[in-house]
């Protein structure tokens, strides 16, 4: 897989959407040590002390965190704050909607982008698009040339966990090495390929709908990513594409469950397969798990 250059790292021309103020930080960025102050924050955040309660009720105020939707309400009750940041929520919290058919948002969060992929390319923001293939890490993504995408990102407040959009079997996994810049709206309008440039996960699903994807994206201060067949996925960092194949063994996960988690905030990009009837969604509309992003038609049968 290619790496772009610094020199391009930063969009130019009038297509990006990103204004002269976003542009410098996004420069500023380039030069911090975003794995070692991402390493960092992965030891303090499972430090196991009372020192961590004023910080978590700071952080509920601060992002408007409802504790009342959690299986345990109680901020004290949590023994890090990586244990809060990734807490469950009740069982009825966050219902499912429609049928098999249906494919459900993953997660809780703003959806950024979403629509058809067309040859080959997402949309990121306006003026910035990028290719599908860097961003699966140079894996063959013609399976999904049909298919369309949605771009969900998770501010720090939001429900970390993430959960299946579709009824499938894992057939594969690959972790993509790369930067670890901000996925924020304003990165997301400057930087050229921010999605591709940025460590992810990817994970790859057999449904009866056809070939799923999630890819979760990495960021700054998002010190690891679990799924929860391997466990944690990152750290440690890698230099190179690594591929796990589970073939027939591959394990099933309806629709609903959790697949992974994110211990701090970052985004999840859906790859769906054709034949999706996307809901009447605006970009940048608010989405929760288990509620509908599209519908599958109903000649097929899942």
């Amino acid at each position: 897989m290619s790496t772009p250059s610094r020199d391009s790292a930063v969009a130019s021309g009038t297509g990006a959407a990103g204004g002269l103020a976003d542009r410098i930080r996004c420069a500023l960025l380039w030069v911090l040590p975003q794995h070692a102050i991402s390493r960092l924050l992965y030891a303090l955040t499972r430090v196991r002390s009372r020192a961590k309660d004023p910080i978590v009720r700071w952080f509920i105020r601060r992002f408007g965190v409802d504790m009342s939707e959690a299986a345990e309400s109680d901020p004290r009750s949590y023994a890090s704050f990586n244990e809060f940041f990734t807490r469950a929520l009740r069982a009825d919290a966050r219902p499912l909607t429609g049928d098999e058919r249906t494919l459900i948002s993953p997660v809780d969060g703003r959806l950024s982008a979403h629509g058809a992929i067309a040859d080959g390319r997402l949309l990121q923001a306006k003026g910035i698009d990028y290719s599908l293939r860097a961003l699966l890490g140079g894996e063959d993504a013609t399976r999904f040339a049909e298919g369309s995408f949605a771009t969900l990102y998770l501010a720090p407040g939001d429900y970390h966990r993430i959960h299946m959009p579709l009824r499938g079997r894992l057939t594969h996994m690959a972790h993509v090495p790369g930067r670890l810049y901000s996925v924020a709206p304003w990165t997301v309008a400057v930087i050229d390929g921010l999605f591709a440039r940025n460590e992810r996960v990817c994970a790859f699903f057999e449904t009866d709908a056809g070939p799923l994807g999630l890819v979760l994206v990495g960021a700054i201060n998002v010190a690891a990513i679990e799924t929860t067949w391997a466990g944690l996925v990152t750290p440690p960092r890698g230099r190179r594409v690594q591929r796990w194949d589970y073939d027939a063994e591959g394990p099933v996960l309806e629709r609903g469950a959790e697949m992974g988690r994110f211990n701090m905030g970052s985004t999840v990009i859906v790859l769906a397969p054709p034949g999706l009837d996307w809901a009447e969604r605006a970009d940048g509309s608010r989405v929760y798990v288990g509620e509908t992003l599209g519908q599958f038609g109903d000649e097929r049968t899942l």
